[in-house]
């Protein structure tokens, strides 16, 4: 259903959009909060690069992720970000606890942090799924814009607390705290949950989340979210130590390209609404695909610092838009909306988690710049996958409009 201006609803969404940003820029805080200090903690722990890969396998969290479909589904988005943000601010503390006291500490701090994190993004994306339709517009990309702005404010933290000495633990602990603080009340502006109009049957089948596994479009999509969450994850977690290692630049410059890189990400996505509009979803994937592949060879065999940082702008521009792409593709149904995004995460996220892995491995036999080349290989991979993120058919999105104007309290 469509909101206009002077709608009795148009408060309520008014809200509901402002919330969704602030949560999403919040969850990108958390995970850019870390993901900023990592060469400080490499040094404190002293990894090696493919351990440095082994470590961030721990942020995955996969083995509980293909659960968090469900749990979307039964408990609603309001209730699954309140709850999951919790986690996600005990596993930032554990993080910075462990920094200090117990290395298995900070292990254990990662596994929940990205299982916490997974199943806020599966629950914030069903949320940012109801109110495009509600709008009729692509907003997704903009929604995580909000994410990437909020990694961007992670990162650039992270840079001058880094600068200023400030330790690792009390940076990290700070950032964890207010995470935990302010999203439980951020949320009570979301939309309420749509009363139930499928049979009890179907609404237990679709809760379930398993029909989605066997459904290819759904799958192509996860697959769509994997290579491009590999491009984003391998940016995020592999071009600072790159610029620090291969430049010989300082740590402090290290975290402004990735700074750099998570800008171009954000804006890559603020401007996707009006890629979109323009190129359809397929054409904006195809184009986001040969930008990123296109920078990871230029930040990998660019011969200076300067093509290092045009590099990292020209791939998380092209990274930026594959993954909520994908996502609202998924979501396009909203009665199985929670089931298809739980699979696209959960497949997509195996980019974030063992992509970094990988690439560490493969850079302890090539480096790490020759390493992240794979990551342009798969770029063009994605490229055959491009029809998935059509639109699904008019009759279902007027299925969804005719159910939406039920509303009940989660």
């Amino acid at each position: 259903m469509n909101t206009r201006a002077g709608s009795p609803r148009a408060p309520e969404t008014t809200r509901a959009v402002r919330s969704t940003y602030l949560v999403f820029a919040l969850l990108g805080l958390a995970g850019a909060t870390w993901a900023s200090r990592l060469p400080q903690i490499r040094n404190r722990m002293g990894l090696d690069t493919a351990s440095v890969g082994l470590l961030l396998l721990a942020v995955g969290g996969l083995v509980a992720l293909p659960l968090a479909g469900p749990f979307v589904a039964r408990v609603g988005p309001r209730r699954g970000v309140a709850a999951t943000a919790v986690l996600v601010g005990a596993g930032l503390g554990a993080v910075a606890s462990g920094f200090v006291l117990w290395p298995p500490l900070l292990l254990a701090g990662l596994f929940v942090l990205g299982t916490a994190t997974g199943f806020w993004d599966v629950a914030v994306t069903v949320h940012a799924a109801a109110l495009e339709r509600r709008l009729d517009r692509a907003l997704m990309p903009r929604f995580f814009a909000g994410f990437s702005f909020g990694t961007v404010a992670g990162a650039c933290l992270g840079a001058l607390m880094t600068a200023l000495h400030v330790p690792v633990s009390l940076h990290i602990g700070a950032v964890a705290l207010l995470v935990a603080l302010l999203t439980p009340p951020a949320v009570r502006h979301f939309l309420p949950r749509p009363a139930p109009t499928a049979r009890p049957s179907q609404r237990k089948a679709a809760a379930s989340g398993t029909h989605a596994w066997g459904e290819p479009r759904t799958v192509a999509l996860g697959l769509v979210a994997l290579a491009f969450a590999l491009a984003e994850g391998a940016g995020s977690n592999w071009i600072s130590l790159t610029v620090i290692d291969r430049h010989h630049a300082t740590a402090a410059v290290g975290t402004l390209a990735y700074a750099a890189f998570l800008a171009a990400v954000t804006l890559g996505r603020w401007l996707g609404p009006l890629i979109v509009s323009r190129l359809g979803r397929p054409g904006a994937l195809r184009g986001a695909a040969c930008a990123a592949c296109l920078g990871v060879a230029l930040f990998a065999t660019g011969p200076s610092l300067c093509a290092g940082f045009a590099g990292a702008l020209l791939w998380g521009a092209g990274a930026a838009l594959g993954f909520p792409l994908g996502l609202s593709a998924g979501a396009d149904d909203p009665t199985r909306a929670a089931a298809r995004v739980g699979v696209i995460t959960s497949i997509g996220y195996c980019g974030f988690a063992c992509g970094p892995p990988l690439i560490g491995a493969l850079a302890d036999r090539t480096g790490l710049a020759p390493a992240l080349l794979a990551i342009a290989a798969v770029m063009g991979a994605s490229l055959t996958l491009a029809g998935a993120v059509r639109a699904t058919p008019q009759a279902t999105r007027e299925e969804a409009a005719d159910a939406a104007p039920a509303m009940s309290t989660p």
